[in-house]
């Protein structure tokens, strides 16, 4: 029988919150399901192999990557306790993860047998409408996603994510909230790219930067919102 504790993380996906208590753990006492543990840098799902079940994530960070040929890194998302993995992959005609699945940090997964997905849609009509909204959501993000990543410069990505930052944390000197690295991950750049991006805005007087923080100089500061818009 599956742990309470696990039931309450489960429920805390909008798609499960139609369930009762006691539906999951009847659910979950038939078997189809398993709980793993996977240490920081663990390949959670490679590449191309073939989705069998729903994961959810019971605890730890996951990200969803693709690697080219020349060691480029591109977060697609980032996702955390609660959140789905491979929904919408499971009942695809070209069913295999497009992205490794990587544990940024210790995590827990559950994994349930798919086996259980269109049994609980055809039972539970509010299920199914459930899953419906949540492949629209997906959809409508990724394309979100690839909208903003393509066509923009790294200088335009940059600038909107100090405007961002500039804007959220009151200051123009800007703690870093992760790594240059992870920005040039999220930005799917190589980070030696960014680097040198970031060394230009320093040499044209626009900024000061350390491993931690970058300063935002006046003359950026002062045209900021224009630079943002074009």
């Amino acid at each position: 029988m599956i742990n309470n504790k696990y039931i309450d993380i489960i429920r805390l996906n909008p798609l499960f919150r139609s369930l009762s208590p006691e539906q999951l753990g009847e659910l979950f006492d038939a078997g189809n399901f398993k709980t793993k543990y996977y240490k920081k840098g663990s390949i959670i799902h490679f590449q191309n192999e073939k989705p069998l079940y729903l994961d959810v994530i019971l605890s730890g960070i996951v990200v969803a990557q693709s690697i080219d040929e020349e060691g480029n890194v591109l977060t697609v998302s980032e996702l955390i306790k609660g959140e789905l993995i491979g929904l919408n992959l499971l009942f695809s005609q070209r069913s295999h993860y497009p992205l490794m699945i990587i544990a940024k940090t210790d995590t827990e997964i559950f994994h349930l047998n798919k086996i259980i997905i269109p049994e609980l849609s055809m039972k539970n009509k509010e299920f199914l409408l459930l899953i419906l909204e949540y492949l629209s959501d997906r959809s409508v993000f990724l394309t979100d996603k690839i909208k903003m990543m393509g066509g923009k410069s790294i200088r335009q990505m940059l600038l909107e994510f100090l405007a961002y930052e500039h804007y959220n944390q009151k200051n123009t000197k800007i703690k870093l909230p992760v790594s240059k690295k992870e920005i040039a991950e999220k930005f799917g750049v190589q980070r030696t790219s960014l680097s040198r991006e970031l060394q230009k805005m320093r040499d044209e007087g626009l900024i000061e930067f350390d491993r931690k923080y970058i300063y935002i100089k006046p003359a950026l500061e002062s045209r900021m919102n224009v630079a943002v818009r074009l």
